[in-house]
């Protein structure tokens, strides 16, 4: 835990010296697959029934976490593509501080760089700003 402190104090003062808030965002999928399993069973007894739901479920999930205030921002999506990450983002620039730009910290996946963004991007600058990390 005071790792992770440390290495969040430089982001921190740096939000609060030029009135920034810093967000790191990414995207997840949760997935339930049933599954089934042999057992040995011994001969006297009555094998035993085991009723099975073959389905599968999942969840995808974008969310992005504030270094300042660790206070997470995150929506439940069915599909990662460039419309609902922009709808992600105009989620997140709704939680930001009044009077502070957002700066969201993201890693390189496509439709994080998708021309559909642009216009919505050049519109809100003032607002926010997306900053990718290396490859």
């Amino acid at each position: 835990m005071k790792r992770i402190k440390a290495l969040l104090k430089k982001p921190r003062s740096l939000a609060k010296k030029i009135k920034i808030d810093i967000c790191f965002g990414d995207e997840c999928h949760f997935q339930q697959h049933g599954s089934r399993c042999k057992m040995w069973v011994s001969p006297e007894d009555k094998d035993p029934v085991v009723k099975h739901a073959p389905t599968r479920k999942s969840i995808s999930l974008f969310g992005a976490v504030y270094a300042t205030t660790g206070k997470m921002v995150s929506m439940v999506t069915t599909i990662f593509n460039a419309e609902t990450f922009l709808s992600f983002l105009k989620k997140l620039l709704r939680s930001k501080t009044r009077g502070r730009k957002l700066l969201v910290v993201l890693d390189n996946a496509k439709y994080h760089h998708a021309v559909m963004l642009k216009p919505w991007l050049e519109t809100n600058k003032a607002k926010i700003e997306l900053l990718f990390l290396p490859p």
